[in-house]
């Protein structure tokens, strides 16, 4: 039999062909727009917008640069080679959001540019200093804020010296365990996840006798709740609550049923102001109380007010912001919203927004990116990416490269280091770390997640992964390549037999829900709770030449469906709609087997799981009780394992993807999980990488894996590189669950 090529899939049409520019560390697809403009423009903290707006003479504010770029166009003297806006360095407080549109275009080839001074470090910000303190009770302080600039503003966030303060809370934070600490337990008898129990809502709960306490205000206060599955949170408001039942209504619903044993904390009430570091802002009479973590004197304390830093607009077009850092917004700090090559590069975002805040958003619009940027401290994604058009198969080659990201998801527990969505779309050598759930999300078709490098992520979150989506539509995510990046310690945090407990319940690589078309390409998965892989009911997926180590349970998951269970019942009439609505598109022809339909996919035994091959992996374990194979409702005549190498250090291998072979013997499940036809041609050696106890997983050159057909990685090229649009390198990695395990 001829051993299977290493390819990228049929999947890999010509609009992600397109969006798949260099992957040369040393060259970037935005390089263009950073080019010498004949025209330049000065800005600094001490300028004056009725300056020329020289460097000797600079403006003040970034709208008197751009109209100044506006008076250029009027009198028809825009210059061919585009316009610079030099930043000096200093703070620029903004009284609004800098908003641009399609009148402040730059040009193909004569780009605007607003650019950090050489040397200099210009930060845009959207806070408001607080001073002004008064002794209140005790440690605690106060001021009145509304002379401060943050009149009528209810303002969520504070921040000491860039160090976000607690909004107070009960109970109190713990920081020797931040995550799992400083809970308090919804009470009841603790029920089965999956258990259905009538008569539940979403918006009750009681919380234990030891944890209710009178407020005067309780409709001020909020539940910070992971609800029933604990697959992310909900921050809503109190609308009522009965000390006497110990009942506590919330103003709406949380995503789930609220159910015993979930894991909350009650926030913004001033009686529980109760320790340092935690304030509270009266808006009755916009009084700020704070209790300051150490004196005040010579800190800096700030709070946000505008929501977003620099919008825009529909239609803007050939514009760059470089090397600037931007920090304090209330919201998202930067949108792209429908623009086209507009670049956000080599910048600094940290300490922005709230539950639905993003470091930078890109929605719609085509080949707008985020490049060389450092990303923290975020309420919700680092980047988002949305665009192209996934009926048409038109590709929006919107990017994320090159970007250092930690630290995201502080409010919004779903948030992730990059979202990808819709069509044509990339993600790219970016390092990714310290996440709440996923490092990478992604929904839509033909996008591109290669070369980076996402560790310890998944932290708050169960049934999760450094990277997933979910595939619920049928056509999704098909077309989408996740290649030669590199995952790895992935814990995962959860419910198990009534205990709170980390790692729990986590895999690497995470495509759910009848994910079908997806290309797993030489990646290194290594150490993840759960398992390297999981294919839930995933249809249509090759998983090929990768490297998967220490999986926790198993190594490869493959949960299939019964066309009977809830999944796929829930879903069926939503994935013959949306089939239907690309079965006849040409750019869907080559899609791999998107000829079958839903209606065509069941099979006589009433399984659903079909069309995956898994060729040429290593898979690399000492675990004696871990599973090389585990799943259920798996058909494994249509399926494909072959040409793989698997090294269990002389222990058993052990096959649950059947019940027959799950109910054998240790010794005989892998020879009759070859009976079946599977793994053929695999072998059961060493594959001698170079020192695994140091992560070098390059092969040695006789490993046995080449001979099976396995490609190197070319692993020196995953992660970020050095270029003139990184914000920093080298890149100095923050503190965080890897330097403090125990925490």
């Amino acid at each position: 039999m001829t051993r299977p090529l290493i390819i990228l899939g049929a999947a890999l049409l010509a609009p992600l062909s397109a969006l798949a520019q260099s992957t040369n560390a040393q060259s970037s697809p935005a390089t263009s727009l950073a080019t010498a403009s004949a025209v330049e423009f000065t800005i600094a903290p001490n300028g004056n917008d009725a300056n020329p707006g020289t460097k000797d003479q600079p403006f003040s504010t970034l709208e008197r640069a751009r109209d100044a770029i506006r008076q250029l166009k009027t009198g028809g003297q825009f210059p061919s080679a585009g316009v610079t806006v030099w930043l000096r360095g200093g703070i620029y407080p903004l009284s609004q959001t800098f908003k641009l549109a399609a009148q402040d275009s730059g040009k193909p080839g004569a780009a605007v540019v607003y650019r950090a001074y050489p040397q200099e470090k210009p930060i845009l910000t959207g806070g408001r200093v607080i001073t002004g303190f008064v002794p209140y009770k005790d440690k605690i302080l106060k001021t009145d804020v509304s002379t401060q600039g943050l009149k009528d503003i209810y303002f969520r966030q504070l921040f000491l010296d860039d160090r976000r303060q607690t909004l107070a809370r009960y109970p109190n934070a713990d920081p020797a365990s931040p995550y799992l600490g400083g809970w308090a337990y919804v009470d009841g008898q603790p029920v089965p996840m999956y258990k259905e129990i009538p008569g539940e809502d979403k918006h009750t709960m009681h919380p234990k006798a030891a944890d209710m306490h009178h407020w005067s205000h309780p409709e001020e206060g909020e539940v910070f709740i992971f609800p029933r599955y604990n697959w992310w949170n909900n921050i809503v408001r109190i609308k009522s609550v009965d000390e006497t039942t110990r009942t506590m209504v919330l103003a709406n619903d949380c995503s789930y049923f609220i159910r015993p044993n979930d894991r909350y904390f009650v926030q913004n009430l001033f009686e529980e102001l109760d320790s340092p570091g935690e304030w509270y802002l009266d808006k009755r009479d916009s009084t700020l109380y704070f209790w300051p973590p150490s004196s005040l004197e010579g800190k800096t304390l700030v709070a946000p007010a505008i929501k977003t830093l620099l919008q825009l607009d529909p239609g803007t077009s050939h514009i760059a912001f470089r090397g600037l850092t931007f920090e304090c917004s209330a919201g998202t700090a930067i949108t792209l919203t429908g623009t086209t090559n507009c670049l956000v590069a080599g910048s600094t975002l940290r300490n922005i927004g709230d539950m639905g805040g993003s470091g930078i958003s890109i929605n719609g619009g085509y080949r707008n990116g985020a490049v060389g940027n450092d990303i923290s401290e975020i309420g919700r994604h680092g980047i988002q990416i949305v665009g192209g058009d996934r009926i048409t198969l038109t590709a929006a080659e919107n990017y994320a490269d090159n970007n250092y990201i930690h630290h995201v998801g502080v409010y919004n527990k779903q948030g992730v280091g990059v979202e990808l969505d819709g069509c044509g779309n990339r993600a790219s050598h970016n390092l990714i770390h310290d996440c709440p759930r996923f490092g990478i999300g992604f929904s839509g078709n033909n996008l591109m997640i290669e070369y980076n490098h996402i560790r310890d992520v998944s932290l708050e979150i169960s049934d999760t992964g450094a990277i997933y989506t979910g595939g619920r539509d049928w056509i999704g995510a098909r077309g989408s390549v996740i290649r030669y990046n590199y995952f790895h310690d992935i814990p995962g945090l959860g419910q198990k037999y009534g205990k709170w407990i980390t790692p729990f319940f986590a895999w690497g690589i995470y495509l759910d829900d009848n994910t079908g078309g997806v290309d797993v390409i030489g990646n290194i998965v290594a150490r993840c709770s759960q398992g390297c892989m999981h294919l839930h009911n995933g249809r249509d997926n090759l998983v090929q030449n990768n490297v998967f180590i220490e999986g926790g349970e198993h190594q490869v998951d493959c949960n299939g469906w019964k066309i009977t269970d809830k999944h796929w019942t829930d879903i069926y009439e939503n994935t013959l709609k949306v089939y239907a609505s690309v079965a006849n598109q040409p750019a869907w022809k080559g899609m791999r087997n998107i000829q079958i339909s839903p209606t065509q996919a069941i099979l006589p035994n009433g399984l659903l799981m079909a069309g995956n091959q898994i060729f040429c992996n290593i898979i690399y374990y000492l675990n004696p009780k871990s599973r090389l194979y585990g799943g259920k409702n798996f058909p494994p005549d249509h399926n494909t394992f072959d040409w793989n190498l698997v090294f269990h250090h002389n222990l058993s291998l052990l096959v649950d993807l059947t019940p027959e072979i799950k109910a054998a013997p240790p010794a005989k499940q892998w020879d009759m999980w070859k009976g079946l036809g599977e793994d053929q041609h695999s072998e059961v050696t060493d594959p001698l990488f170079v020192d695994v106890s140091k992560d070098n997983y390059h092969l040695q050159p006789d490993s046995p894996a080449y001979k099976l057909g396995f490609k190197g990685i070319p692993i020196e090229k995953i992660g970020p590189y050095a270029d003139e649009l990184r914000a920093t390198w080298p890149i100095v990695e923050a503190e965080g669950v890897r330097e403090h395990p125990n925490r």
